[in-house]
């Protein structure tokens, strides 16, 4: 009689450990879930700033180039027009 009696609280100890754990594993995966998601944002805020930093110095580029470009085109202009 004692051995039935153990066997059954055995069996109830390893199936209430069991849903335990389960449930663990259960709140790890949720939590990497939106610990993934929080990744993904920062992510993509980041990208978008990097994109917005990258059209500023294209802008600023493009308008040095065409300062320095119309500068020289000057210059051009000016010796070619004394020369005349």
């Amino acid at each position: 009689m004692r051995l039935p009696t153990v066997k059954a609280g055995l069996t109830l100890l390893l199936s209430g450990a069991t849903l335990m754990f389960a449930q663990t594993a259960k709140e790890d995966m949720k939590k990497a879930g939106q610990d993934a998601k929080e990744a993904g944002k920062a992510t993509g805020s980041a990208a978008k700033e990097t994109g917005k930093a990258t059209a500023k110095t294209a802008k600023t580029a493009g308008k040095k180039v065409k300062h320095g470009t119309n500068k020289a085109a000057s210059k051009v202009e000016e010796k070619t027009r004394d020369k005349q």
